[in-house]
């Protein structure tokens, strides 16, 4: 099984531009669209969009090992799926920096060692707020699940939009993109697939 590569994860990234340096980027880029940087209304406007960056890509500053490694084992046995469905997915596409919007479900079999729900909605969004394409999004929750779980079968489906495609180019507007990356049972047993695959299109 190939192992999608992680990019190195730290909150202060090696060699990265000053705030300064990310300002007058964002203004160079404003008068290459046409306007004036130094007009009032976007005087504050290279500012909000190098906070609004840390918000969208804070995901490089978090480690998802770290966020997977409380477990619980007092679980009274349970060995079936566990399934997160309809997570809200807001992440960039690598190609042209635009949002890919959508919804990511995320199931594991356990083999002794449960995480809390809300972990896994967070692992979404490690690897969601970063540059991304969508396979590779999908292989990294998924990989990351079976790495640090060593559950018996991990299911990740994606359903996104991607606005490099709705908002421009061939501006398809209705158009989603859907991956999915099944490992252990959900591979192996087609029976325990179309159970999951059954349960997160239920409403």
């Amino acid at each position: 099984m190939t192992k999608v590569a992680k990019p190195n994860v730290s909150s202060e990234h090696q060699n990265s531009p000053s705030r300064e340096e990310a300002m007058q980027a964002v203004k160079t880029l404003i008068s290459w669209a046409g306007d004036d940087p130094n007009r009032e209304g976007l005087i504050d406007t290279p500012k909000r969009v190098i906070n609004a960056y840390k918000e969208f890509f804070a995901g490089y500053g978090m480690n998802p090992d770290e966020i997977l490694a409380r477990t619980f084992e007092e679980v009274e046995g349970y060995d079936e799926m566990v399934i997160i469905k309809n997570v809200r997915l807001e992440s960039h596409c690598e190609h042209h920096i635009v949002p890919i919007l959508g919804k990511a479900h995320v199931a594991y079999i356990p083999d002794k060692r449960v995480v809390g729900i809300s972990k896994l909605a967070r692992l979404v969004d490690v690897y969601a707020k970063r540059l991304q394409t969508q396979e590779t999004l999908t292989a990294q929750i998924a990989d990351t699940l079976e790495r640090v779980l060593k559950p018996r079968g991990v299911a990740v489906v994606i359903d996104a939009g991607h606005q490099c495609m709705t908002t421009r180019g061939i501006h398809k507007t209705e158009t989603s993109t859907v991956t999915s990356r099944m490992l252990g049972l959900f591979r192996k047993d087609p029976r325990t697939r179309a159970e999951f695959m059954n349960l997160i299109t239920k409403i």
